[in-house]
């Protein structure tokens, strides 16, 4: 490995970053996806935040601190399971019935149970009492076990919940797109999902959701209530080649914009976080877990990173 962040491969410079500033489950993670490390260890690690009930807690999710289980947090949990090929049997199952028990009562997950009240959380999760269902933090959770064939009660209601919310959708905003996405990816109805997508790429394009070229990204908007910056580009909405959010841009606008997540490297080693940052310690932690996404979706597309 190169001695200093500023030499060698992408891949060898976040390789620094990463064991300079990272959480040991990002480096079990970054070995694992980099380095020919065993998902066992992965596991291990993500098992620190597991808790009694079933889900997971502990900032696994940094912007949430505090020990409780979180919706978002456990389904950070499930996607590091995916990633490493162990989402199923009795973990999944347990995770599973913590969903069912903090769902509203349409079925599907709040972004926030109220049970985090009292911990330091980003001011921009607002917590309430009775909080309404969320396609932010449903769709993700539905598209990624409907896609490990994982059959539980609870994602009858919260698929029904899931297409409505998606087929429902006019103007929105890029995070629940990709929640969108995420859904769409996994459900096991394909031709309704392909009809779907279709329609929300069309939306994305008339929104100006997308930079399609980062040569003139002060011609794209930041959507209201985002932070200044806070765009968002082809390569977030189809972070893989098979995506259907592929379909929404032209061989070059995908060009142009893995070019871009490339430059994104900073001198450190590490990728930057685009969205509001409240504490020093969060950011922190972010950016290793971003940095980890950013070699996942230029090597999932082909793109030389070692």
């Amino acid at each position: 490995m190169a001695g200093t962040p500023l030499a060698g491969t992408p891949l060898a410079r976040a390789e620094h970053f990463v064991w300079l500033t990272a959480r040991v489950l990002e480096q079990r993670r970054f070995a694992y996806h980099f380095l020919g490390g065993g998902a066992d260890a992965v596991e291990a690690a993500l098992t620190a935040y597991l808790n009694e009930d079933g889900g997971y807690g502990h900032a696994l999710e940094p912007d949430l601190r505090g020990p409780v289980s979180q919706p978002l947090h456990t389904a950070h949990a499930l996607r590091v399971l995916d990633s490493i090929g162990r989402c199923g049997g009795m973990r999944v199952e347990r995770a599973c019935r913590y969903l069912t028990g903090v769902s509203t009562r349409d079925g599907a997950l709040p972004a926030l149970h109220p049970s985090v009240r009292g911990y330091p959380i980003a001011p921009f999760l607002p917590v309430v009492d009775d909080p309404p269902s969320d396609l932010l933090a449903t769709g993700p959770v539905v598209g990624l076990l409907h896609r490990n064939q994982v059959w539980h009660a609870w994602l009858f209601r919260a698929t029904d919940f899931c297409w409505a919310a998606v087929e429902g959708l006019e103007k929105s905003h890029p995070y629940e797109i990709q929640a969108a996405v995420a859904f769409l990816d996994g459900v096991p109805d394909r031709a309704r999902a392909e009809a779907a997508a279709d329609r929300l790429g069309r939306s994305v394009r008339e929104q100006r959701l997308a930079v399609l070229d980062p040569a003139r990204v002060e011609d794209f908007p930041v959507p209201p209530g985002y932070a200044p910056g806070e765009h968002h580009f082809p390569h977030d909405y189809a972070r893989v080649p098979d995506s259907l959010a592929r379909r929404w841009f032209t061989d070059e606008e995908m060009a142009r914009s893995l070019d871009h997540l490339a430059a994104e490297q900073r001198e450190d080693g590490g990728w930057p976080i685009r969205w509001r940052q409240w504490a020093p310690g969060t950011a922190l932690e972010w950016r290793p877990i971003v940095t980890i996404e950013a070699l996942r979706t230029l090597r999932a597309y082909g793109r030389r990173i070692g």
